[in-house]
């Protein structure tokens, strides 16, 4: 089987169809060698910013997927399209809920090949993630372990993705969760606006997301690009 398209990626900038992003800052993100772009948010997300964000991001050759959060913003011409399922809430409607109500509508048309399900722990009680899916964050490691065994050897999951967003995380427990891993991807983002966090996030996950930087210092997030290429870690 073909490896999946971000099976190789190593640094990601996630962009907010939200968020303003003038054609300068743009340019400066598709060019700056990162491995890949994921368009998503929380809240906000239509499918008029979002056909508008990739309309920008397609005159670059950076792959870019759709971090799939409303059924009403799918947009075709994405590279990849991720499906999150919040392993940590107690509403199934952010785990089961309303990705089967989409399914039910779109099954049938779905690009399977250039589809992957995200096991998101969110684990900043503040993040706009958080509030939204009601993610229930003071885990005890003994709590993470569980998620992530849950998510990894039962579900198969091929992504893990520790959400800390607004703030950076606990390295140690991302890179505990990184050695339990048979088969997942482990994502991690949160927090990442210098060079610095973006090497110490890279010595622990296999994949970095930066984001809120973006649009808070662009330059201090164009460095993390190379920050992040100057850690080997092995994927997989």
């Amino acid at each position: 089987m073909q490896a999946a398209i971000y099976s190789t990626w190593r640094h990601i900038f996630k962009l907010d169809p939200d968020r303003s992003l003038t054609d300068e800052a743009l340019d400066a993100i598709c060019l700056s060698g990162t491995d890949g772009i994921i368009v998503g948010g929380s809240t906000g997300v239509t499918y008029d910013n979002t056909v508008e964000l990739l309309s920008r991001i397609r005159r670059y050759e950076v792959p870019c997927a759709l971090e799939v959060s409303d059924e009403d913003a799918v947009v075709a011409g994405f590279d990849h399209y991720f499906i999150p399922l919040v392993l940590n809430t107690p509403n199934a409607e952010w785990m089961m809920g309303r990705q089967v109500q989409a399914l039910r509508k779109f099954g049938a048309f779905i690009p399977w090949k250039e589809t992957s399900a995200q096991g998101y722990l969110i684990l900043n009680s503040q993040a706009t993630a958080a509030k939204l899916t009601e993610a229930s964050t003071e885990l005890s490691i003994e709590d993470v372990e569980a998620h992530i065994y849950m998510a990894d050897r039962l579900l198969h999951l091929p992504v893990v993705y520790l959400e800390y967003s607004g703030m950076f995380g606990d390295i140690a427990l991302v890179g505990r969760v990184r050695g339990l891993l048979q088969g997942a991807q482990l994502f991690y983002g949160g927090g990442i606006d210098t060079a610095e966090k973006a090497r110490q996030a890279a010595e622990a996950a296999h994949t970095v997301v930066v984001g809120n930087a973006v649009y808070e210092n662009l330059e201090q997030a164009l460095q993390t690009v190379e920050a992040v290429r100057g850690v080997e870690v092995k994927l997989g």
